[in-house]
């Protein structure tokens, strides 16, 4: 009795490469509704993080993974959040003081917004490495180590910021879905600074 052979049909890459895009919009979407809380914003990252990392290694993983990744995330991520308003609000005070003419308010602004850049950056990178049991102190501090000593990985990071604004800019329901690609590139960031 012969067995019929049955071929596994295999994506073609550009098929597989629409459906990661699109679970990335996918993803903002969910990063967006889990960051309505205010300070569960890096909590949602994480999640979202998480989630994208599983797609691309081909595990499983949906919006319930996604949801149990945000509860453990935001137990102490909320705390990353709130200080990351307060360096928001910092920065707002320092440009503030910039328009209102205070010599050398200018070079504090300038200063204070590159340093708020920064603290993005690193914030980003440590949710796309986040993974349950990790402290945000240890995660944040390392990625702030990471931001410095690789300035092309942050500045992809940064110009996926800048498309999140610029789509926000021009139609402002399209920055939602583009937070997953901020994640994507993210997650893409930490990966090659793995490999290097």
């Amino acid at each position: 009795m012969a067995q019929a052979r049955v071929k596994a049909r295999k994506e073609s890459v550009l098929a597989e490469r629409f459906a990661v895009f699109a679970e990335c919009l996918l993803t903002g979407v969910w990063i967006a509704v889990a960051s309505l809380g205010v300070v569960t914003y890096p909590a949602a990252f994480a999640a979202g993080s998480r989630h994208l990392r599983r797609r691309t290694a081909h595990e499983g993983g949906g919006w319930r993974e996604f949801v149990a990744d945000f509860r453990v995330a935001v137990r102490a991520g909320w705390l990353a959040g709130l200080a990351g308003w307060a360096a928001a609000a910092a920065v707002w005070v320092d440009v503030q003081a910039a328009r209102a003419g205070i010599p050398g308010g200018p070079l504090v602004g300038a200063v204070g917004l590159f340093a708020l850049i920064g603290l993005v950056v690193a914030g980003l990178r440590a949710a796309a490495v986040w993974t349950p049991g990790a402290t945000w102190r240890a995660l944040l501090a390392q990625a702030g180590r990471r931001t410095v000593l690789d300035p092309a990985g942050s500045f992809l990071i940064i110009a996926g910021l800048a498309v999140v604004a610029l789509s926000a800019w021009f139609i402002a329901p399209l920055a939602v879905p583009v937070l997953g690609a901020v994640a994507a590139a993210a997650v893409a960031v930490e990966e090659r600074y793995r490999h290097r």
